[in-house]
């Protein structure tokens, strides 16, 4: 997986409908170089498929499919700070990522599919990102 697969799938979390064509124009690819992009993508298990999202699954009573959380970061020495952003904005689970003060370095908002996907992030921020420890806080409900 490169840069431009990345970013792609930072455009499909966002937009599970884009279309190829947007893709390309925002990666800098072909249409059909898209296209053979994320059916690679899909084939190699990375995109495991496409849903709605609602505006609030309580109301219409549906079972919740993802998990929303605030994860701390604390970079390990000699990380640099640009580094990790550049690393997080690729990301597709990291909605968000803030310089805080405190203990921490950064402050991440994240969306998994699950526990074994807040598992596999974890490991990934440690491993990729730079990260030398974490604390994880999941969102139980949003604000009413």
């Amino acid at each position: 997986m490169d840069d431009i697969d990345r970013q792609i799938l930072g455009i499909l979390a966002t937009d599970g409908r884009a279309s190829f064509s947007h893709i390309g124009r925002v990666v800098g690819l072909s249409t059909n170089a898209a296209a053979s992009r994320v059916r690679r993508l899909e084939s190699d298990g990375v995109i495991l498929g496409y849903r709605a999202v609602l505006a609030d699954a309580a109301e219409v009573d549906v079972p919740v499919t993802s998990i929303e959380a605030f994860v701390d970061i604390r970079l390990r020495e000699g990380v640099d700070s640009e580094r990790f952003l550049d690393w997080a904005g690729g990301d597709p689970a990291v909605l968000d990522a803030v310089h805080v003060t405190g203990l921490f370095d950064y402050l991440l908002r994240i969306r998994v599919s699950g526990t074994a996907d807040l598992d596999r992030f974890l490991r990934r921020v440690k491993s990729e990102g730079g990260a030398g420890g974490s604390q994880t806080r999941i969102a139980l409900r949003p604000r009413d």
